[in-house]
């Protein structure tokens, strides 16, 4: 059977992602990337910088992406820690994440100068406070790129080195990244990786704003819990039912089906990322996904069954 395609795992958070990543990494031709990257779908990651570089292109347009882009790689990614204590770079390799960022830079950027900035007190750069010449600051051109698919393939370059080295450590020829809300940029997922999976699990609504009503991260009222989450449901229902995703490599799943018959629902997963079936350490069951069940008074959930119910049955829930 000949390698897999990369699987990027996708939801509203809360549904499942991280089990199904989880799952999908335990076979031994995926390797699950530990920990999510964000320097893809993010604000200030490689979808924002394709853009900016492209259709959205200015100088001014592109300097800012830059910057944002070079914060995000060289400063959050690898500052943020997940609950063992490790960051992105240790877990994909800290010598490979870093000298691809520092590929990256020569590949995007047309040249660079310093621009005088000035003195303090007046309006102009050519007279200087005193004595002391005035500072400058070091400005970046980025490349335009009329061939959108130029820049595709230097950032395909970045993806590749660090997420297939990862999986090459780890004796896999393939990996799986996760991030929620890779939910919303699946067509900028395809760009870039055009061959790509992507898994998309659902959850039913009233479970997923249960869940994240326990989150720290999230909304901790039932009405800001809510606000929350319609808005991601209707832009990704407003995305769904604009295209066609007959041919896509997409994989939609139902947390509770695969408790429901967990084994027929692995072999069928496995099925469609083109790999044999194999028994996992991990599993999806059904009393995990219903503990929240009863978090809500009646009252409660009525009203919340009223609010969602144009979007739990889009979801496919009754």
């Amino acid at each position: 059977m000949p390698s897999p395609a990369p699987v990027f795992v996708a939801g509203t958070g809360r549904s499942g992602t991280s089990r199904i990543a989880d799952i999908i990494g335990e076979h031994p031709l995926i390797h699950r990337i530990p920990m999510e990257t964000r320097f893809i779908v993010d604000p200030g990651g490689l979808r924002d910088l394709a853009d900016a570089l492209t259709h959205r292109y200015d100088p001014i347009v592109g300097e800012d992406a830059l910057h944002r882009l070079s914060d995000l790689l060289t400063v959050r990614v690898p500052g943020r820690r997940d609950d063992r204590g490790s960051t992105v770079p240790e877990l994909v390799g800290e010598r490979r994440y870093r000298d691809a960022v520092h590929r990256l830079w020569p590949r995007l950027v047309a040249c660079a100068y310093d621009e005088p900035a000035p003195a303090e007190g007046f309006g102009d750069a050519d007279r200087p406070a005193g004595p002391f010449a005035p500072p400058g600051r070091r400005r970046i051109l980025p490349r335009h790129f009329r061939d959108r698919g130029e820049l595709l393939g230097i950032l395909r370059d970045l993806v590749d080195t660090v997420f297939g080295g990862a999986a090459a450590d780890a004796g896999k020829p393939t990996w799986c990244e996760k991030t929620p809300f890779n939910l919303l940029c699946m067509e900028f997922l395809w760009e870039l990786v055009p061959e790509a999976t992507i898994v998309h699990i659902k959850r039913h609504p009233l479970a997923v704003l249960a869940s994240h009503l326990a989150q720290p991260w999230a909304p901790p009222t039932v009405d800001g819990a809510l606000a929350y989450l319609t808005a991601v449901y209707h832009r990704w229902l407003t995305w769904r039912n604009t295209v066609d995703l007959t041919g896509r490599r997409y994989v939609e799943v139902k947390a509770e089906d695969l408790a429901a018959d967990w084994p027929g629902q692995r072999r069928a997963l496995f099925a469609r990322l083109d790999v044999d079936d194999v028994a996992t350490p991990s599993t999806f069951q059904s009393h995990k996904l219903a503990h929240r069940d009863n978090q809500f008074d009646p009252e409660t959930r009525e009203h919340l069954t009223a609010t969602l119910g144009a979007i739990i049955t889009a979801m496919g829930y009754e």
